[in-house]
């Protein structure tokens, strides 16, 4: 009897434990800069895009949080000058050009705008372990809403988004009279890691 009664104990003290674990307020966790990256990815149309290569670009996130209590929330930045093109397939000089390219006026311009800023405005549950995020992303001197699917693995939160470049004034790159040309339409991809 003495036994039962001490297990009994120890459950509920367990219980109030977690209860009381579970009650206390999470607060914002710091992005963990070293293993966080925004791949962007870009893709070819037009006549001849069968001789061009589609678009890799990839950056660590520079910093930002996640906050997982009650009032779930998101923001993070990316600094547009740290972001690489990796195309692996194009040889070192052409990947060179694409990379001037894109951090010049013509695209990013990096110079006038620096950062790329998300901030969430809604987070939704989407089942167990998985969101949608709405928020406003800053890019290129625009602040439009941006929405994605975002679920969590082994402590990665990982996810995606298609945007226009057009919708953040961004002219899509078009060479040889449009017949190698970027679509309007880009992938961004995150893979974001808490400390």
């Amino acid at each position: 009897m003495r036994c039962i009664q001490q297990i009994a104990i120890a459950t509920l003290v367990l219980l109030l434990q977690l209860a009381f674990a579970q009650s206390q307020p999470k607060t914002p966790r710091p992005i963990d800069v070293e293993h966080s990256t925004l791949t962007v990815r870009a893709f070819k149309s037009g006549l001849f895009s069968g001789f061009a290569h589609d678009h890799e670009i990839s950056a660590r996130i520079s910093k930002g949080f996640i906050d997982d209590s009650a009032a779930a929330k998101v923001d993070f930045i990316v600094e547009v000058g740290n972001m690489k093109v990796l195309d692996p397939k194009l040889p070192a000089d052409k990947r060179a050009e694409v990379q001037q390219t894109m951090l010049g006026e013509s695209v990013l311009d990096a110079k006038r705008y620096p950062e790329i800023h998300f901030v969430s405005t809604q987070i939704r549950s989407n089942g167990e372990n998985r969101w949608i995020v709405t928020g406003n992303l800053a890019l290129h001197g625009e602040t439009h809403p941006a929405t994605a699917e975002v679920s969590r693995t082994d402590g990665h939160y990982t996810g995606s988004a298609t945007l226009s470049q057009r919708e953040f004034g961004i002219k899509p790159i078009s060479i040889a009279g449009g017949t190698i040309k970027v679509k309007d339409q880009i992938k961004i991809e995150f893979d974001i890691v808490t400390k």
